[in-house]
C-alpha cells in the first residue's frame, strides 16, 4: 500500500509535467521553424516562393486529411466552425505565408526579422481587446524584455526604413498582425473541435487558395530541372517546418494563454544564432549572451504560472 506522502508526491509531479508538456511543445515548434530559413533558401534556388508555399500547404493538408481519417472524422459539431476555420486557415496560413513571401521580396531581411518581432505584441494587444486574456503587468513586461533581447541580437541599426521599403515593411506588419490575430483568437474553436480535425481543416481551407496560385507560379519553371534533393527538402518543409509545429501550436493553446504561445516566437532569432555557432563556427559576443538571457528572462515572465489548469483540455479524440 502506497503512503499518502508518496502519492502527493507523484500527483505534483505528474501536475508539474503536465505544465511543462505545453512548453516543451512550443520550443519544438520554435526549432523546427528556425529550420525553415536555411533550407527554404535553398529550394528557393530551384523553385518559385508562391510554388513553395503552394507546395508546403497542398502536402501538409494531404498529410493531416489522411491522418484525421484513419484516427475519425472530419465532421464538425458545430456549423459554425466550418467558417471560423475557414477565417482561420486565412490568418494562420494563407495571409500569414504570402504576405510574408511577399514584403521579403520587397523589403531587406533586417527589416523583416525587427518586424516580425511585433507578433507577440500584437497577440497580446488583441487577446486583451477581446477579453481572451486578462492585462496582467507580467506579461507586459515579458513581452517587452524577450523584444528587447531580439532587438539585441539582430542589431536594429542594419534595418533602413525607406520609401523604397515601405511596402514591403507595410507586408510584413501585416502579416505580423494576420499571424498574431491567428494566435489570439483560434484557441476556443480548437477546444471545442480538437487540435488535429482543426487544423486539418484550416489547411483544406488554405490549400483552395494556395495550390492553385503555387501551380500558376510553377508553369514557369522546368520541373525536369529541379533535382530530387529539391522535392525532398519540399517535404520536409511540409511536414517538419509545417504540420508538425502547426499541430503543436494548437495543442499548446489548449493549456497556456495565447500571448505565452506567441511570446515563444522570440526564441527563432536565437535559434538560428545558436545553429550559427554549431555549424558554422561562429563565436559568442556579450551581446548574444545579453541578448539570449533577455529572450529566456521574458519568456519565462511571460509563462509564468500562465499554464491553464481549468476544464479547458484539448480533445484528441476528434
Amino acid at each position: 500500500m502506497k503512503s499518502p506522502g508518496k502519492t502527493l508526491d507523484s500527483s505534483n509531479r505528474k501536475v508539474a509535467f503536465d505544465e511543462f508538456l505545453p512548453h516543451l511543445w512550443l520550443i519544438t515548434v520554435q526549432i523546427l521553424f528556425g529550420t525553415l530559413p536555411v533550407i527554404g533558401k535553398v529550394v528557393l534556388q530551384k523553385i518559385p516562393a508562391v510554388s513553395l508555399v503552394g507546395f508546403r500547404v497542398f502536402i501538409t493538408a494531404v498529410v493531416l486529411f489522411i491522418f484525421q481519417r484513419i484516427r475519425g472524422d472530419l465532421h464538425l459539431n458545430n456549423r459554425r466552425d466550418y467558417l471560423n476555420l475557414f477565417i482561420l486557415s486565412f490568418l494562420g496560413v494563407t495571409f500569414n505565408q504570402l504576405l510574408f513571401i511577399g514584403g521579403l521580396s520587397l523589403t531587406k531581411a533586417s527589416n523583416t526579422s525587427l518586424l516580425a518581432a511585433t507578433i507577440p505584441i500584437f497577440t497580446l494587444a488583441i487577446s486583451i481587446f477581446l477579453k481572451i486574456e486578462t492585462l496582467r503587468l507580467t506579461k507586459i513586461l515579458g513581452i517587452f524584455c524577450a523584444l528587447a533581447g531580439v532587438l539585441t541580437l539582430i542589431d536594429v541599426r542594419n534595418a533602413s526604413f525607406s520609401s523604397q521599403t515601405t511596402i514591403g515593411d507595410i507586408l510584413i506588419v501585416l502579416n505580423s498582425l494576420s499571424y498574431g490575430t491567428y494566435v489570439a483568437v483560434s484557441k476556443q474553436t480548437f477546444l471545442r473541435q480538437g487540435a488535429m480535425k482543426s487544423i486539418t481543416w484550416i489547411f483544406i481551407f488554405a490549400s483552395l487558395v494556395c495550390t492553385p496560385l503555387g501551380l500558376f507560379s510553377l508553369s514557369q519553371v522546368e520541373l525536369s530541372e529541379i533535382p530530387t534533393k529539391i522535392w525532398l527538402l519540399v517535404a520536409y518543409i511540409a511536414i517538419f517546418a509545417t504540420c508538425v509545429p502547426y499541430i503543436l501550436n494548437a495543442f499548446a493553446l489548449s493549456k497556456v494563454d495565447p500571448s505565452s504561445v506567441a511570446v515563444y516566437i522570440y526564441l527563432q532569432p536565437l535559434i538560428g544564432f545558436s545553429s550559427a555557432v554549431i555549424f558554422l563556427g561562429e563565436s559568442i559576443s556579450i551581446t548574444t549572451v545579453l541578448g539570449a538571457f533577455l529572450i529566456f528572462a521574458g519568456v519565462f515572465i511571460t509563462t509564468r504560472k500562465n499554464t491553464t489548469r481549468s476544464h479547458e483540455t484539448i480533445s484528441v479524440s476528434n
